[in-house]
């Protein structure tokens, strides 16, 4: 199964799209208008939430997103590493062991659970706002769609905080 996240050009709380092949939508991605830790949640159509994403309220070098299950258990922890050059990105405390494989903001990154290629993110290039093609077996798809919107989020508090200190 393949779909595309895109973040919403405009919108007040940093929701995103995610949509089939058929430009049908499959599950929402809200966020929350005022949230110092860019609180989002991945939400079936009916608008249950399965997924809540939330950045570290306060990070020096080293940043992290924090993945919540819908009963509010943390189930994951995702960080960088504090000099990322290579765009690498780390999962733990996930039941399984979790593994981003190539640069995120490359063309093509693969997702292993346990070793093996679960998922693969492709970018799409464009000028206004973040974008990518997610393939994976359906039944992994709300939680790597959960992934992508925490590594997203901490791309985009990395990119801020560089832009304060200039």
């Amino acid at each position: 199964m393949k779909v595309y996240i895109k973040n919403k050009f405009w919108s007040i709380g940093g929701g995103s799209s995610v949509v089939n092949e058929n430009k049908e939508p499959v599950f929402e991605v809200k966020g929350r208008i005022f949230s110092i830790t860019r609180v989002k949640y991945v939400c079936d159509l009916e608008g249950n939430r399965l997924f809540k994403i939330r950045n570290r309220w306060f990070n020096w070098f080293i940043h992290k997103a924090y993945i919540y299950d819908s009963n509010k258990h943390k189930i994951a922890t995702v960080k960088d590493k504090w000099f990322n050059v290579n765009q690498e990105y780390f999962v733990m405390g996930y039941k399984d062991e979790i593994k981003i494989q190539g640069k995120f903001f490359g063309l093509t990154t693969q997702i292993l659970k346990n070793g093996e290629v679960i998922g693969t993110i492709r970018r799409q290039i464009t000028f206004i706002n973040d974008a990518f093609e997610l393939e994976a077996n359906e039944q992994d798809m709300p939680f790597l769609i959960a992934l992508v919107i925490a590594i997203d989020n901490i791309c985009d508090k990395r990119t801020k905080l560089e832009i304060f200190r200039i």
